[in-house]
């Protein structure tokens, strides 16, 4: 292992970091070890990637000294925060700056941010489209990562914005639920807009892509999709996939705002925010680039190919 470059991995067990785990783990090149950081090794997930070959080591985003052991000696970092575990954009922001942090005193070389906009920057929190959350933000959960960027650009890094997983579908229950006339209807506030999304152990891929090409992404920002598609083309492969009838449901977003599900009113801003920057949100996340990065990356239809049977259909 010493004579392979290590990647230190935030979130291995998890969506994100696990995509770039396995892709680290895949490699034929021989030239590059994993360093699996989960607040718990000895789990089922972290043995498991101990079993296939990951250096699996104990570290907690709230706590800057074991992040700083984690990283020491790494060559590169993913680094990610996960504000749905707890919901709060101001844990979120303190979480992100302890990665930079422990980045920075651990003085690792390469560092990629998974990160989102700062939606304030382009709809003003005095804007009277959509609700202040939290206090100070239109998005929390993307406003606290792109306010986080800050900490991390005295750093030799690369910020990854990354686009809507299409695992919603199967874990966050945004897939197609019976209506009461029978039809499946897949909810998306929307309208008719495009909204870019990714598989996501793809967005690890990527990451992947962007580490091995060395200094070349290095102090760039560069997003990510597999599939740019409004919510009726994503209902119409839903319904080739699934074998019937898919039918794209867009409720206004101070309807979706209400729905009762924890972060509803935040997911409704996001979808409003997508919906009214959908131009420059979408050019921001080039298919082609990720592509390039990821030449296995998948489209909609070879993701659902491979996932329909698992995504719930209430």
């Amino acid at each position: 292992m010493s004579s392979r470059k290590r990647i230190a991995v935030i979130g291995a067990t998890g969506a994100q970091g696990g995509g770039l785990v396995q892709a680290i783990l895949a490699d034929d090149s021989g030239a590059y070890a994993v360093r699996a950081i989960t607040r718990n090794p000895d789990g089922e997930k972290g043995r498991a990637l101990a079993e296939a070959g990951a250096e699996v080591v104990a570290a907690d985003l709230d706590d800057l000294a074991s992040l700083t052991a984690a990283f020491e000696g790494a060559d590169a970092a993913f680094c990610v925060t996960n504000f749905w575990e707890h919901f709060s954009a101001t844990k979120e922001v303190t979480q992100a700056k302890n990665l930079a942090d422990a980045a920075r005193a651990a003085k690792v070389p390469h560092v990629v941010w998974s990160t989102l906009e700062d939606t304030r920057k382009e709809i003003p929190l005095d804007d009277p489209r959509m609700p202040v959350l939290q206090g100070e933000f239109n998005t929390p959960h993307f406003d606290a990562k792109g306010m986080s960027d800050a900490f991390f650009l005295d750093l030799p890094v690369t910020c990854l914005l990354t686009s809507f997983y299409w695992d919603n579908l199967v874990h966050f229950g945004m897939g197609p639920t019976r209506g009461e006339d029978g039809v499946l209807q897949f909810v998306l506030p929307m309208g008719e807009a495009k909204m870019p999304g990714i598989a996501a152990g793809d967005i690890g891929a990527c990451a992947f892509g962007i580490i091995t090409a060395g200094e070349r992404y290095r102090g760039m920002r560069v997003g990510i999709a597999g599939e740019h598609l409004t919510g009726a083309e994503m209902a119409a492969k839903l319904g080739e996939a699934l074998g019937e009838e898919v039918r794209h449901v867009s409720p206004p977003w101070d309807v979706y705002r209400t729905f009762d599900f924890p972060g509803a009113d935040d997911l409704g801003n996001m979808f409003q925010y997508y919906h009214d920057c959908a131009d420059a949100f979408t050019a921001r996340r080039s298919v082609d680039f990720s592509r390039a990065l990821h030449p296995g990356l998948q489209d909609f239809s070879t993701w659902l190919e491979r996932n329909v049977e698992r995504i719930p259909k209430g």
